[in-house]
């Protein structure tokens, strides 16, 4: 495999301690460079899982979807920067303000995370979201959504598989990184908006997060290797 096609693959390490967390890095050893940290391993490790990551040479993507008050997220950005992660997720839905107070607070930073917004979750379908007053479809709230962001000087953004053309359209010198994958043949669980690995690389995502089909895999580096053997076509 080229290392072009296994920096593109994020794996979400969503387990509840930093032993499995470890385990699953090691397990991927040579075959994925990026993994994800979601609230239910950094509440559980904070910090020090991120440092653990790092001190193995792999690439950390903390996503924790912040979504607060301006302050409070501007100082919770250059929290994350002096912890060492490389990307860092902030929720759109936080409004102007607090998006442009993330984006400051990153360039003030020496070695801030690259900032991602999440538009709208691979979780909500249209009924999810006029059940929270949207009355828009999920891809016309991504894309204003990610106006917004960009206006405020996000550069990269979170969605579902099904935006990925729109958004590439849309924002062209974007950063996309896509949850919602998976490959043919296994169960959507929670996800409602979802596509291949093949088929968002194709769309143009440039980042894929995949959990469960590797992570809870018999052998997760075989699932990891055959994601990457299906993507790298794409990256020739």
């Amino acid at each position: 495999m080229s290392s072009a096609a296994s920096e593109r693959v994020i794996v979400a390490l969503d387990v509840p301690d930093a032993g499995q967390a470890l385990a699953l890095v090691d397990r991927l050893d040579g075959i994925i460079q990026w993994f994800k940290v979601g609230l239910e391993l950094y509440l559980s490790e904070g910090n020090s899982i991120v440092y653990s990551i790092r001190s193995k040479g792999r690439s950390v993507f903390l996503d924790l979807k912040l979504h607060d008050i301006p302050n409070t997220v501007a100082g919770a950005v250059r929290s994350a920067s002096r912890a060492g992660a490389q990307m860092l997720t902030v929720h759109a839905g936080g409004g102007p303000a607090m998006l442009a107070a993330a984006a400051e607070a990153a360039a003030s930073m020496p070695a801030a995370p690259k900032l991602l917004a999440v538009t709208v979750l691979t979780s909500m379908d249209p009924a999810q979201l006029a059940a929270v007053g949207i009355s828009t479809s999920p891809a016309e709230q991504v894309l204003r959504l990610a106006r917004t962001g960009w206006e405020a000087g996000i550069r990269g953004f979170v969605s579902s598989p099904e935006e990925v053309a729109a958004m590439r359209g849309a924002f062209p010198e974007s950063t996309l990184v896509i949850p919602g994958i998976r490959p043919a043949g296994t169960a959507f669980g929670d996800q409602k908006r979802v596509a291949t690995p093949a088929a968002a690389i194709a769309a143009g995502a440039d980042y894929l997060v995949i959990g469960r089909p590797i992570t809870q895999a018999a052998d997760p580096a075989a699932a990891a290797a055959a994601i990457l053997a299906e993507i790298e076509p794409k990256n020739k």
